[in-house]
């Protein structure tokens, strides 16, 4: 029964589909029913218990590589120092666990949208009942405030009006007819029905239930979600690459160790232990720590520019977003309707000052008006008095009760000084007829001063100016002048509506008496929009420039859609779309069609959830990575497949929010463009800490490696320059505190003006993986070098063998922790000098490096670390060595990136994105 068009029927044919009456069903009938179809409820999925949450954190190829190293400790007999790895597990671990905890379900959301009780005809009287008891063939008695229980073909419908934005994304109430609409019709043009979830904003009427449950179109769009899927983040994708190449790599080598080391003569035990020695110094064991706090710090930052991230990964995703499908209602726009305009036939009048909050001025050829004419004054009062909305202010905030484009009259009355409370006081209302979507006008009869009667209509400016016989001076109606004034209106995209009024000979108590339609004026026209957010349009130019294609998906109207595309710069001649492609083109496109329409247009229309989905997938088969961001039900399924979903945090509705992985606190599309920007400075500071960090385990590994094949073996035991528990202690202590400053690196000038990074590039660059071999070369020969040197010193001098190696090691890792130490100003930037980019910019860089010099000290000169570290206390000659060599290094990488800068763009700075796109 879900595919069967319930809103293309006639009533009686529904009605005879349905085995129901509009007297509502019998109650024994309804409690039969209810077995049958099961409680108009949507289901949830069942949690994971918290045990599999958990070891889903462990699923990470990372935390193998991170096992095996503390496995690997344990065997050579370091318990202490797989401690220490496994701390860097349950730090990760817990992050992850408790982020996943704290996520509730988007399905649960979406059954809280059902509301708690509906009045329903039962036995022919009205009742009120749980609303999980609806059942199909239920008649339910909707009027205004109510929220919509199940899905319903309507009939008998008296003015009914229905908030949908959270289901369709249609910025205004959708007015309902109990007439059947067009078989293709989409949801948002479904005037027949009433869907489960929406909200009566005006008028009253009745309904056949005709859907519950999972067969509504809540359920419809839960099931959506429920299938599917995430993808992984371009970060994740990337560490999981890196980490297997890693992996593949250290067993390969630690392996050809092995048998060099057999082929040299060395014993088993001394070969296997230089074999595990490279292996623990090729992990980088601090590797996720770095990335996991460089990443909370991103949150933090993001925080505090009003963007609240949900998913550690999210961050630094954002700084690799191409593309950024935007919902329109709220997002784009105030979400508030305005005037912007009137005419009357004595001109043009402009209304400044955008949504609810009643500041602005009117105009006149750009002069402020200083008293109303009769004509405006009338037209005014009229907009007001045919009008049940109330402008009130909670909070500081102001906001309407009741239908956004009456409660626009009544701001614009505002802007003029008019006091809405006291001229319904004045003018009381004896009798109205509510509007029709047939009729398509209201019309309000009001008592005046002098005892008199006052008609007020609003609606339709084709069906009030057919109605109106004159204007207010008396001159005959002329349609076409009207009609050209609403079509200069509605060039500009606004939504346009007639007044007239009034004033009938005779004291009138029935409106629908004769004769009040022959003395009917035609006042004016009112033209309003919901404008877009002037914060918005300056952040979509910003990501233009930063090469990020912005695309806005709505369910609202094509010509809605276009004005504010056109009006925000998305169709713009030249920006590579300049039409407007709807719901109804994506359903019929095959594959390869919608796939080409994706890529070239910039604004759709009229959209279904499904359609969302099927362009997010479209793009992600161009090899997009989509940002896509919304506030209703209907984002929920593309929110949840894009790379990053970003929700409203005001406006947005609960089963958005927690689909999605940042929500903006301020519901300002202004705050992407802030997101996108930390998200492209965490991405550059974690490429700054793996150039940091991953030179510091391959230059380990290859001291290692250059200690078995050429150190000498005396009596099957090899000399080793460095051992096990002194990598750990330069990867977990050293090489964190000296990588953690990085994160907190200012942005780089530039940054908003790079292309994005192609989807499909490396998290190591080629010019990451020839830097990382450069100053793993230059370490290890001042490492390796100096470590000779030293021990063969001691030895002429006839220091025992024991002693010597102590301090040709202590040397030895003296001389990695100064290089470090230096090579962390090099990070800074990955192209520019240090004190270009401002020597003060980050002070805990030099905090970083005074904590190390200190554990360093420690480590030398303290006995129980000489003990547990067997290192032994070096003289100032061994200092004066280290720091030479880590200079040495420092001044190389400078000279490497001078001869960057000389011959090209720097690596580490994209091309404008006119190049790349």
């Amino acid at each position: 029964m879900d595919d069967y068009p319930w809103h293309a029927r006639p009533l009686e044919e529904v009605l005879e589909r349905l085995d129901a009456s509009p007297q509502g069903l019998a109650t024994a009938e309804a409690k039969r029913r209810l077995k049958k179809s099961g409680p108009n409820r949507i289901e949830r999925n069942r949690r994971r218990p918290w045990y599999r949450i958990l070891l889903h954190q462990l699923a990470d190829p990372i935390v193998y590589v991170l096992l095996a190293a503390a496995l690997l400790a344990i065997l050579i007999g370091k318990v202490a120092d797989s401690s220490v790895v496994l701390a860097v597990i349950v730090l990760n671990t817990t992050i992850g666990f408790v982020q996943e905890m704290r996520a509730t379900q988007a399905i649960e959301a979406l059954s809280r949208m059902v509301p708690r009780n509906a009045t329903v005809l039962r036995n022919g009287e009205p009742k009120s009942v749980p609303a999980h008891t609806v059942v199909p063939g239920d008649v339910l008695m909707l009027q205004a405030g109510d929220q919509v229980a199940a899905d319903l073909r309507l009939f008998e419908v008296n003015g009914l009006q229905v908030e949908e934005a959270a289901l369709t994304g249609e910025s205004l109430p959708a007015s309902k007819q109990e007439t059947p609409v067009a078989e293709d019709a989409v949801v948002g043009d479904r005037r027949s029905m009433a869907f489960g979830g929406t909200l009566v904003t005006a008028g009253t009427a009745d309904g056949v239930v005709v859907a519950t449950g999972p067969g509504s179109e809540l359920g419809r769009i839960s099931r959506l979600l429920s299938e599917t899927s995430e993808l992984q983040t371009p970060l994740t994708r990337r560490l999981a690459s890196l980490v297997k190449a890693i992996s593949l790599a250290v067993l390969a080598i630690a392996v050809l160790i092995f048998i060099v080391g057999m082929w040299r003569e060395n014993s088993l035990l001394d070969s296997a232990l230089a074999a595990i020695t490279l292996a623990v110094a090729s992990i980088p064991e601090g590797l996720p720590a770095v990335i996991t706090i460089a990443s909370a710090i991103g949150v933090q930052r993001m925080a505090h520019r009003r963007a609240i991230v949900r998913h550690l990964p999210a961050v630094e995703t954002l700084g690799s977003t191409t593309v950024i499908c935007t919902d329109k209602t709220g997002t784009l726009t105030r979400n508030e309707m305005t005037v912007e305009a009137l005419w009357t036939p004595e001109g043009d009048v402009e209304v400044t000052g955008v949504g609810y909050e009643p500041e602005g001025e009117l105009r006149v050829d750009g002069q402020s008006v200083s008293s109303l004419g009769e004509s405006l004054e009338e037209l005014l009062l009229a907009g007001l008095l045919c009008n049940d909305s109330e402008l009130e202010c909670s909070g500081g905030r102001w906001r309407i009760v009741g239908d956004p484009t009456e409660g626009a009259l009544v701001v614009a009355a505002r802007k003029a000084s008019m006091d809405e409370d006291a001229l319904r006081t004045q003018f009381p209302r004896k009798d109205e007829i509510p509007f029709d979507s047939e009729a398509q006008f209201m019309a309000t009869l009001h008592d005046t001063s002098d005892h008199g009667a006052m008609v007020c209509v609003k609606g339709a400016p084709e069906v009030v100016a057919r109605m109106s016989p004159h204007f207010l001076d008396g001159q005959p109606m002329n349609v076409d002048r009207v009609h050209e004034a609403v079509e200069a209106l509605a060039a500009r995209g606004m939504r346009v509506l007639a007044v007239a009024a009034a004033k009938p000979a005779a004291d009138m108590t029935d409106l629908e008496a004769s004769g009040w339609q022959e003395q009917l004026c035609f006042l004016g026209l009112v033209g309003m929009s919901d404008p877009p957010r002037d914060e918005a349009i300056q952040a979509v130019r910003t990501c233009q420039q930063a090469g990020v294609i912005v695309k806005m998906v709505t369910g609202d109207h094509a010509e809605t859609a276009r004005a504010i595309g056109q009006s925000i710069g998305l169709l713009e001649a030249g920006n590579g779309a300049s039409e407007v492609v709807t719901g109804s083109q994506i359903e019929a496109a095959t594959d390869a069609e919608l796939l080409e329409l994706a890529c070239s247009t910039n604004v759709f229309a009229r959209v279904a959830p499904e359609h969302k989905l099927r362009l997010v997938k479209a793009l992600q088969a161009d090899g997009q990575v989509v940002a896509m961001t919304g506030d209703g039900v209907n984002d929920a399924p593309a929110l949840k497949r894009a790379e990053i979903g970003v929700a409203m945090g005001i406006n947005g509705t609960a089963v958005a929010r927690e689909a999605s992985d940042i929500v903006l606190a301020d519901d300002n599309f202004a705050s992407i463009s802030a997101a996108v920007e930390e998200g492209r400075r965490v991405y550059d500071n974690l490429s700054k800490s793996l150039a940091f960090v991953l030179p510091t385990s391959l230059g380990q590994a290859m001291v290692i490696l250059v200690a078995v094949l050429f150190f000498p073996v005396t009596d099957g035991h090899l000399l080793m320059p460095i051992e096990p528990v002194q990598i750990l202690w330069v990867n977990l202590v050293v090489a964190i505190a000296l990588a953690l400053p990085l994160a907190l690196e200012a942005r780089e000038p530039g940054l908003m003006n790079r292309a994005p990074r192609p989807p499909k590039e490396p998290l190591l660059s080629p010019f990451l993986v020839f830097r990382t071999f450069l100053v793993a070369a230059l370490m290890t020969a001042g490492a390796a070098g100096l470590f000779l040197f030293e021990y063969a010193s001691d030895l002429s001098e006839g220091v025992a063998v024991e002693l010597a190696r102590g301090r040709a090691q202590s040397v030895a890792v003296t001389t990695i922790i100064l290089f470090q130490m230096l090579y962390l100003l090099n990070c800074r930037s990955l192209s520019q000098t240090f004190w270009r980019i401002g020597l003060a910019t980050n002070l805990w860089v030099y905090l970083g490096m005074a904590v190390t010099l200190i554990l360093q000290l420690a480590f030398v000169y303290l006995e129980p670390l000489n003990q547990l570290f067997h290192t032994q206390p070096m003289d100032p000659g061994g200092w004066l060595m280290a720091a030479g060599a880590a200079f040495v290094g420092f001044l190389v990488i400078l000279l490497e990136k001078w001869l960057w800068r000389q011959n090209g763009t720097p690596p580490d700075i994209r091309p404008p994105c006119g190049f790349h796109v």
